[in-house]
């Protein structure tokens, strides 16, 4: 094809949608564009006026993003019937038969089927086989026949020979082997030799071959695997085969019936005669090992057949064709009458060129005019590129892989002078058009192969995988949900790449067994072995993206390839792909629906997601599709959301699932096999694209668990609550000695107080809105204002064990500035961010499903690593202190000494500095894993208060100190006030050196009083008090000047 050509085939492709497709029919009529498209309440039916076989109409329909109608529907053959007469269009039309399964690869199992054939031995030259019946003259005849040449068999031979009494050249099939190995067959009708043209691999396997002849005409062909090999016409005369003739297997007949001159060594099996002549799509069945409506004249039996002693009966396994042996292939349908009534329907060859009709949604039809609409009045830097680089404006789908070679071409340099600006979503639908025709243009065979060297389709599929990764690039996610109306999703891209590397699998293999094509996001590989007994399956993995993760990888087990190897297949190919940048591409918010895995209560499921890359397998035995079970395993590769679990499920893409929309998730026959923290092993017993799903739980539990924790939570807020004023009280009661540290411990204890108080109260407050957006905003100030002045707590104290040189006033600035004004700033930046979606649903906190509560956890973290440092440092320099300790203890007692001193050095700062530095939310990561680290959590975070109030105040020697204090002050002022004196009176007593305290005396203070003068020189001062019991008479003297005696005796009350 010219050049000029084949650029304007390439911009009229890229330019083309559905109203605007060749509308030209048969006989040169043209159509506008409006006439072919018919409209209905739900779908859009377009008339392609251009003749195409079968498959190739269901391909143009798909590449336009539709589908080939139906009539099985009324609304669809309303939609049909209103076309055509609007089009006024001679029928037939293909239509497509959704009765009909979706073509899938079968297991092995089921593609082997069993035959009882007839060996023709070398050892012999008389081994030959008879039918058993008399045959009528017949104007047309087909015969079909398997057969296994023998590879070291190499002259002429004849397959079969059909002799009449009155001409024994009547029909017959000859074969020979040519300078090449192949194996050449000719036809011989009514004595007159047709050249060898037909032919097949001297391989040693089964084919399949039929020939056809009918009187009218004397047409006739050769098929060889169900495909037309030779075709002909012209005979010596022109009449019917006579009858009564003989029919003989595996020799000639130079005479009737016997003078065999020219064995057939192998075996033959499957035989079958037809008064018929057979069309391609019989033949095509036949192949498949399907059956076909014609009425057989002789059908394959051993019975009806007579064979020489040297020819052996043997059982023969034949591979049949999974995609024709699926359903009974007797052609494809068409429409034959558009009548108002039941419309007849037809098989028709589906090789026979015919018009069709595509139905869309009607959404995805009228967003593609709007697109087209678009491209045509602005076109993009991409598009103004393709043009000229085309130099011409005009475009149209790939015939050939030589014209899809050149589109292909153009589009890359495109794409890599447009990188800048990047794809358009009009660009991508474009795109993805190209792919998909170009996915189903079919391999040349034959003379064409020998044209195209296989170099040059290396470079077709090489910037195949180019176009279709700037396609599926990260950078597209949104453009994707742009087009989301009229591509089905990224997987269509899949499918194209699928079936374009089967397709081009034997081209690829032709110089090298092992061919790898990657580019950035995309990994292709083929490989290719002979299968022996020992073969193993090759292990297939996607790039290195990240050192530190698992590889995504794929392999088929080593006993899945020997079945292969025992079923007789000789070759193996394996199709392997990886994608890494699908998983972008699937919005989180289109939620995959699965039945959730984990049903036991103990986690709530929110949804599912796709959580790895996805990798495919097809496995091709002798270039056949075939089922195979695979081992794979996938890094996880998406984040956990706070308070979140995921558990993953093994899955594959089902093209077949809601075909409508291009497919869905599957996981039927794939199981986990073992799970991992970065990846799992799954396992699936059929090829496809595999990927793994992760099912998001929110961690929940029981009722009973539930509500106990709940009511722990009151009970411990309410208890912390208690010892948290409690601690206050104290503080500012007893009169604690003014300090940075009590003055922090005040401030956390506000912080921590207030917190808990609308923690308890957020369960009232979820029933107003208004109330409980406030009371979330006020926990998470308070709680944040908390975890503040547990930074401060820390830094307090790193700034007591680290020399700090800062005055207290400025310090203390500081810590309010932290304490108070960074929570201040964390709300306010928060609301202001995300107010929409700053609370929870459900209860009064924030909400968990976004960012939002990482203004609450962030921090958080932060704070707990900080002050873990500071632990740290605490737990140092207290061992090192206890160290030197040690050394000074004598000797003998050193060692059980710094054990001792050593452990409470460690456990005494962790006990004391733990719910003041908030360590004990570290537990909080764990929560997750189990309901016990659950309680646990409550346990330590619910009491805290009551936690500081017993370290803080009740074991806290200041506050013990402050509390001795105030006792002993209460003492002396008891004392003081029991202690007034009614009356002081003298007294002579014996001198006193010392305060002593003196035995009653028997006199009453009456008699004391008015006494004389002892003989004594001192003199003595009684505190007189009637209240006093004489018991407690308590006396207080000192020296006087000469001999006299100060004596101040009284007596303590019961009371004092």
């Amino acid at each position: 094809m010219t050049g000029a050509l084949q650029t304007g085939l390439l911009l009229f492709f890229i330019l083309m949608v559905c109203v605007s497709e060749p509308n030209m029919d048969r006989a040169g009529q043209s159509h506008e564009a409006a006439s072919l498209v018919h409209l209905t309440s739900q779908w859009a039916f377009q008339l392609v006026n251009t003749s195409l076989s079968f498959s190739r109409a269901e391909s143009f329909c798909r590449g336009q993003f539709s589908s080939l109608a139906s009539i099985d529907q009324d609304e669809d053959q309303d939609g049909v019937r209103e076309l055509l007469l609007q089009t006024g269009l001679v029928l037939p039309i293909w239509v497509q038969d959704s009765t009909k399964a979706p073509v899938k690869p079968l297991a092995i199992s089921k593609q082997y089927l069993k035959f009882s054939s007839l060996n023709f031995p070398k050892e012999s030259r008389d081994g030959f086989a008879r039918v058993n019946m008399s045959f009528p003259a017949l104007s047309s005849i087909s015969v079909c026949v398997r057969v296994q040449w023998d590879p070291e068999w190499s002259e002429v031979s004849t397959i079969f020979s059909y002799a009449a009494p009155v001409f024994t050249n009547e029909f017959q099939l000859r074969s020979q082997v040519d300078s090449q190995g192949r194996i050449l067959l000719a036809l011989i009708i009514h004595g007159k030799h047709m050249p060898y043209k037909a032919s097949f691999p001297n391989d040693g396997a089964w084919h399949h071959i039929c020939v056809t002849w009918t009187q009218a005409g004397e047409q006739w062909a050769i098929y060889v695997d169900g495909e037309r090999k030779d075709t002909g016409s012209g005979a010596e005369t022109s009449r019917d085969i006579h009858g009564e003739g003989i029919f003989i297997m595996g020799q000639d007949q130079d005479s009737f019936g016997g003078n065999f001159t020219e064995p057939f060594f192998g075996n033959i099996t499957d035989m079958n005669v037809w008064n018929s002549s057979l069309e391609a799509r019989h033949v095509r069945a036949l192949n498949g090992c399907s059956s076909v409506s014609r009425e057989v004249l002789f059908s394959w039996s051993l019975e009806q057949l007579s064979r020489h002693e040297v020819v052996r009966e043997m059982e023969a396994a034949l591979f049949c064709p999974a995609k024709n042996q699926q359903m009974e292939l007797q052609g494809c349908r068409t429409l034959q009458s558009r009548s108002s009534q039941q419309p007849a329907l037809g098989l028709t060859d589906c090789s026979d060129l015919l018009p069709f009709i595509c139905r869309s949604n009607k959404e995805r039809y009228l967003k593609m005019k709007l697109i087209s609409d678009s491209r045509h009045s602005q076109p993009t830097a991409f598009m103004s590129h393709v043009l000229m680089h085309a130099n011409t404006t005009q475009v149209s789908g790939p015939s050939s892989l030589v014209e899809a070679s050149v589109q292909l071409d153009s589009c890359v340099q495109a794409l890599e002078e447009t990188e800048e600006e990047g794809l358009q979503p009009v660009d991508m639908v474009s795109l993805i058009q190209l792919l998909s025709q170009t996915a189903d243009v079919p391999p040349e065979t034959g003379p064409a192969l020998t044209n195209q060297s296989e170099g040059q389709v290396h470079k077709l599929s090489k910037a195949f995988i180019s176009v279709a990764d700037s396609v599926m690039s990260e950078e597209n996610a949104l453009k994707w949900q742009a087009i989301k109306e009229v591509v089905n999703g990224p997987m269509d891209v899949v499918k194209s790449i699928d079936r374009m590397a089967t397709s081009l699998s034997a081209r690829l293999m032709a110089e090298s067994p092992h061919v790898t094509i990657q580019s950035s996001n995309i990994k292709l590989e083929v490989q290719q072995q002979r299968l022996g007994e020992s073969s193993t399956g090759p292990n297939f993995c996607g790039p290195d993206t990240d050192q530190h993760a698992a590889l995504d990888c794929i392999s088929v087990p080593q006993h899945s390839i020997q079945d292969l190897h025992s079923n007789g297949f000789q070759t193996l190919t394996l199709v392997n792909t990886w994608y890494g940048s699908l998983r972008p591409l699937f919005p989180p918010e289109e939620n995959i629906s699965m039945v959730p895995t984990v049903t036991d209560g103990s986690q709530r499921y929110l949804g599912t997601v796709l959580g790895s890359s996805v990798i495919s397998t097809t496995v091709l035995g002798d270039e056949q599709p075939v089922s195979t079970a695979v081992h794979f395993h996938l890094h996880h590769r998406t984040q956990s959301p706070t308070g979140a679990v995921y558990d993953p499920v093994c899955a594959f893409w089902d093209f077949a699932l809601a075909p409508e929309s291009g497919g869905w998730w599957n996981t039927k026959g794939c199981e986990v096999v073992s799970k991992h923290y970065s990846y799992t092993v799954c396992y699936c017993n059929h090829t496809t694209n595999f990927a793994l799903l992760l099912q998001v739980y929110e961690v929940q539990w029981s009722p009973e668990n539930q509500r106990a924790l709940e009511v722990l939570t009151f009970i411990g807020c309410g208890v912390s609550l208690c010892g948290l004023l409690f601690t206050f009280v104290l503080f500012i009661a007893v009169g604690v000695p003014k300090s940075d540290r009590t003055t922090v411990h005040k401030n956390l204890i506000v912080a921590l107080s207030v917190a808990q108080l609308l923690l308890m109260c957020s369960d009232k407050a979820s029933a107003n809105e208004v109330m409980c957006f406030l009371v979330t905003a006020l926990l998470h100030l308070f709680y944040m204002a908390s975890f503040c002045w547990m930074l401060v707590e820390g830094l307090l104290l790193w700034s007591k064990v680290v020399s700090v040189n800062i005055s207290e006033d400025r310090r203390m600035k500081v810590y309010y500035a932290i304490g108070w004004g960074l929570p201040v700033l964390i709300v306010g930046v928060t609301l202001a961010v995300s107010v929409d979606e700053y609370k929870a649903e459900e209860h009064c906190w924030l909400n968990v499903k976004n960012d939002t509560i990482w203004a609450f956890v962030g921090p958080v973290v932060f704070v707990l690593a900080v002050n873990s440092v500071v632990l740290c440092r605490v737990v140092m320099v207290t061992v090192s202190s206890a160290r030197r300790r040690t050394k000074m203890l004598s000797p003998s007692s050193a060692t059980k000494m710094q054990t001792f001193d050593l452990t409470w050095a460690v456990t005494r700062p962790v006990l004391i500095l733990l719910p003041v530095l908030g360590l004990t939310w570290l537990c909080g990561v764990l929560v997750h894993l189990s309901v016990v680290v659950a309680y646990v959590f409550i346990a330590l975070n619910a009491f805290q208060g009551l936690y500081i109030f017993l370290v803080y105040a009740v074991y806290n020697s200041e506050v013990r100190n402050a509390i001795k204090r105030i006792k002993e002050k209460r003492k002396a002022l008891s004392f003081t006030n029991c202690s007034q004196p009614s009356g002081f009176l003298p007294s002579q007593r014996a001198p006193v050196t010392s305060w002593g305290r003196y035995p009653p005396t028997p006199s009453s203070p009456e008699t004391s009083e008015t006494s004389g003068p002892s003989s004594s020189a001192s003199t003595s001062l009684v505190i007189k008090n009637e209240s006093f019991r004489k018991e407690s008479l308590v006396s207080f003297s000192r020296p006087s000047s000469g001999n006299q005696v100060v004596q101040l005796t009284g007596f303590k009350p019961s009371d004092c």
